[in-house]
């Protein structure tokens, strides 16, 4: 039903449709039974999938990646599709409106996306104070960046705001330093930007009563070189974790006709596009590491096998991002039936 669907709703505007959708679904879980009928479509048997990480208990390894539900607005709804934990962000200390629409395009040739959203969002504070009004005990990660026109020099300090404002509401956090719509992000994943940044949020971190597990996101295009210094900074910094992989600026192998890619112009690729690059980043870390190092798969899993290939390349949660959009609200459903056979 839900392919039937797909197509009315790829003739709107991705992003005006979204937040569209979103509101429906809102609606529909606030009326009487509502909640009761989202999960019932969306039942999810998660008897062998539980899954004890970074001290946290997630009911499945299927998580919602950043980027949809960036200021935590639909949090108990998400739950409600069966979802093991949602990331919420990437939130920066101060609201700002992000790049210019449009900005986010489908591939469908492709099973893809193309955005270049830029960290839109309405700020660490607003996204805590929801999180404190949900209702759902669904696990909820933080994913936290830098306002656009605070400089790189200056990072640091937007990074340690975010933590503070979100560590009450937020189960862990992951640092994202791997966007392609931020300019010079990027350049933070270089071995000594991101070796100070990471040791002074686990210098935070440890000072608090209760630390939280922190991770960092990596792009999909580092060389082996670089994801050697992640790991080498990730284990010195005893970090939880990796997030493996944020969008590609890579445009090879497309199906879309190159005319289309170019007047839809920068922005970060995902989708099944960035599958192999995803599971083979995630591969490299885990063997490297000799599995010492907790990954969580994101990157091209639309159904059971994708999720299959992430887990047996050594990571131990997946996220579905622009899967879910092609798939539709019963991906979770579907995934974890086909990871239970």
């Amino acid at each position: 039903m839900y392919q039937l669907i797909k197509k009315i709703l790829f003739r709107a505007q991705p992003e005006k449709i979204h937040h569209t959708v979103m509101r429906g679904m809102k609606i529909i879980y606030a009326l009487p039974f509502g909640k009761n009928v989202l999960r019932a479509f969306c039942d999810v048997k998660t008897e062998g999938l539980e899954k004890e990480l970074f001290g946290l208990h997630f009911s499945n390894p299927v998580g919602l990646a950043a980027g949809f539900d960036k200021d935590a607005k639909y949090i108990d709804e998400l739950a409600c599709l069966g979802f093991g934990f949602v990331e919420i962000g990437t939130v920066t200390p101060l609201a700002q409106p992000g790049n210019d629409q449009p900005r986010l395009f489908r591939l469908p040739a492709d099973q893809a996306l193309i955005n270049r959203m830029g960290f839109n969002n309405e700020g660490a504070a607003a996204a805590a104070k929801r999180l404190r009004h949900k209702k759902s005990n669904i696990i909820v990660g933080g994913n936290i960046g830098k306002n656009k026109n605070t400089p790189n020099e200056e990072a640091v300090s937007d990074y340690e705001k975010c933590f503070h404002a979100l560590y009450d509401v937020a189960d862990y956090f992951v640092v994202n330093v791997s966007s392609p719509n931020t300019p010079n992000l990027r350049a933070l994943q270089e071995k000594e930007p991101l070796k100070q940044l990471l040791h002074h949020l686990q210098l935070l971190n440890a000072q608090k009563l209760k630390p939280k597990p922190i991770l960092l996101k990596i792009a999909p295009d580092l060389t082996n070189e670089q994801l050697d210094d992640i790991i080498e900074i990730v284990q010195e910094t005893k970090l939880a974790g990796i997030v493996a992989t944020n969008t590609t600026i890579s445009r090879e192998g497309l199906a879309t006709p190159a005319a289309t890619i170019a007047e839809i112009g920068a922005g970060g690729l995902s989708g099944l596009p960035v599958r192999e690059k995803a599971t083979a980043v995630i591969k490299y870390i885990h063997q490297r590491s000799h599995g010492t190092i907790p990954i969580i798969a994101a990157g091209g899993i639309f159904t059971a096998a994708d999720a299959q290939e992430k887990l047996d390349a050594g990571a131990s949660l997946v996220q579905v991002y622009t899967g879910f959009i092609y798939e539709g609200p019963t991906i979770v459903k579907k995934i974890c039936a086909g990871l239970r056979r």
